[in-house]
């Protein structure tokens, strides 16, 4: 059987710089302590934002500040949990640093509704007489903008207090998912035992033998159907949740409501999911196309991530940086250097795949810290591509934190995955011309067509899934787990079209595989984001005009502007389906590569 270390075998140049956050586990309590401790000193600005403009600036200095402080107490937290959710220490200080949040989150509910009632005018008199107080320009107007939907000082402080009660169900799944779940092992076609784990699964699904990849799945996903109540319940909650404060916002429903926050028209969200489903056909003939390579009279969800080469590429850490590095030359030395030195020497990435590891990537940090990845590298194509992803985050964040200030330092979701995926697609153009060896390009294909199949099948299937679950809720419909099991088949039947065979009790718990569906209407945004991706991308690949400094102005502008606004400055409009259509032609392009190839 094939296994991982635990957590204290792994090489320290592998691991996530944590020290450099905080010496050690003490000096981070101390910190949760402190901080605690002076929320007092914000009461004595309550009620007096009005009095002068030095007092409001006191006060939203002070309150940054103070959230700077919070965010390095989450960020340690949250990265000690998520490479060992064995370590029941670490899970308790991620409970910890929430409900330190959550307090956080109360103390400081006053301030926008007693910016509102300063009033807009008096507010532009202000920022004309204090330059200081005009940075914030931007976050003011913003949130005039959402006046309506903002209550009283009251009711926004208890609205606050309830972010760590209602966030427990997404720690609950996790918990359940990362740390209790016990697989079974995999079997290969010669009875090897491969052990199954949230960092193996998907290392198990990219093996050559089939029998490997499905007893892997069918164990896996067992599981989850076991649980399956259990999982329902937390996502109903969670839905229950969204709904709530969707209502108590006064919004229309919870798309709208979602959508508000980053001034995204609804219209957006579905000019997505109606392209998506206009362009099934292509996914289905790509399904056709791996089948036949595969040489198998049928195709089914674990297939989807078969090698269709028996030579697979195998690459070690250090190799897949280099090759990153070199898609990304065109976007200029100093960035590359940035990029290069953040993965060799400062400890941006945790890439070892070890026992506990929580599964999938993430790249997570803060003002004042480096922006940190956690992965598990394993040597293919596939993981190069995760590291270039999460280096695209990391970059976002490095140059956000370099050029703005702590107002406008925390980008949205929204752009978050376009610059993830920008360095995905700038590294396989760049691939795809130099390296002539036939059986690295089909991996390079099959690693575009992997992450298409995430971004751009499976989370605008789940985003239909979302829409529809939360529909129900806000109708008074209950979910229930049969209920939430049959919509997710059906949605993935229709996905995949009639030549892939579709095993519902375990396709209908892959919900529950997402811990994404936590964050409110977060998956849609990761194909608008690959959308916008490859728009961004183009124009650099193509070499037209200032598109390089575009970019970069992209990735420098963090929060300071609207997401839809800052995107269109750099070259591409995602209030219109053009930009979802030529990725869909991106995506064709490398099909029709792909059938030649393993033709």
């Amino acid at each position: 059987m094939i296994t991982y270390p635990p957590r204290n075998k792994v090489e320290k140049k592998y691991t996530w710089n944590a020290e450099s956050v905080f010496k050690s586990k003490k000096a981070w309590d101390e910190e949760i302590r402190s901080i605690l401790a002076d929320l007092e000193s914000l009461k004595k600005f309550k009620g007096h934002l009005s009095d002068s403009p030095a007092t409001l600036l006191e006060a939203l200095e002070s309150t940054e500040q103070l959230l700077k402080r919070t965010s390095h107490v989450l960020v340690y937290a949250s990265f000690s949990y998520a490479v060992d959710t064995t370590d029941q220490e670490a899970a308790g200080m991620q409970g910890k640093a929430q409900t330190m949040f959550g307090q956080v989150a109360a103390a400081t509910a006053f301030i926008n509704p007693e910016v509102l009632q300063i009033g807009k005018s008096k507010l532009d008199e202000w920022m004309r007489q204090d330059p200081k107080l005009a940075l914030y320009r931007h976050n003011f107007d913003n949130l005039f903008r959402k006046q309506e939907h903002v209550r009283s000082g009251e009711v926004e402080e208890l609205l606050g207090m309830l972010t760590d009660p209602l966030s427990g169900v997404s720690n609950t799944a996790s918990m359940l998912t990362n740390a209790d779940f016990k697989f079974a092992p995999a079997a290969d076609s010669q009875g090897k035992k491969l052990e199954v784990t949230q960092s193996s699964i998907h290392k198990i699904l990219h093996m050559p033998d089939r029998a490997a990849r499905k007893s892997g799945w069918n164990n896996y996903m067992d599981c989850h159907v076991e649980f399956k109540n259990t999982l329902a319940s937390n996502l109903a909650t969670s839905i229950k949740a969204n709904v709530f404060y969707m209502r108590a916002h006064n919004h229309e429903s919870s798309l709208a409501a979602s959508l508000f926050e980053n001034n995204v028209p609804v219209e957006v969200f579905h000019n997505l999911i109606n392209t998506f489903k206009k362009h099934l056909p292509v996914w289905h003939r790509y399904f056709e196309i791996r089948r036949k390579a595969l040489g198998q009279r049928d195709i089914a969800y674990y297939d989807m991530w078969a090698p269709l080469t028996k030579k697979k590429p195998s690459l070690t850490f250090e190799q897949a940086v280099d090759m990153i590095c070199e898609g990304l030359a065109p976007m200029g030395a100093d960035y590359v250097e940035i990029l290069r030195n953040g993965c060799l020497h400062e400890r941006w990435v945790d890439s070892v795949p070890n026992k506990g590891k929580q599964n999938g990537a993430f790249s997570w940090g803060a003002p004042g810290t480096h922006p940190f990845i956690m992965m598990s590298f394993t040597g293919e194509v596939g993981s190069m591509s995760t590291l270039a992803h999460e280096l695209g985050h990391s970059m976002h964040s490095y140059l956000t934190w370099k050029n703005q200030p702590l107002a406008y330092s925390d980008y949205s979701l929204f752009v978050a995955e376009v610059a993830s995926n920008f360095h995905q697609a700038m590294v396989r153009g760049h691939l795809l011309k130099t390296v002539t060896d036939k059986n690295f390009q089909i991996a390079l294909i099959e690693e575009a067509m992997s992450n298409f199949f995430r971004y751009f099948f499976q989370m605008p299937t789940l985003a239909r899934f979302e829409l529809e679950t939360h529909q129900r809720v806000e109708k008074g419909e209950s979910l229930t787990a049969d209920s939430m099991l049959d919509l997710m088949a059906d949605l993935f039947t229709e996905g995949f079209g009639p030549k892939v065979k579709v095993d519902r009790p375990r396709v209908g718990m892959v919900w529950s595989t997402f811990g994404h569906l936590f964050s409110d209407y977060y998956v849609y945004q990761y194909a608008t984001g690959i959308s916008g991706a490859h728009a961004l991308s183009g124009r650099i690949l193509r070499g037209e005009k200032n598109a390089v400094e575009d970019y970069l102005g992209f990735l420098k502008a963090g929060a300071s502007m609207y997401p839809l606004d800052v995107l269109k400055k750099a070259g591409v409009d995602l209030t219109t389906p053009k930009p979802v259509e030529e990725t869909f032609a991106v995506m064709e392009s490398y099909i029709d590569r792909l059938e030649e190839l393993v033709s």
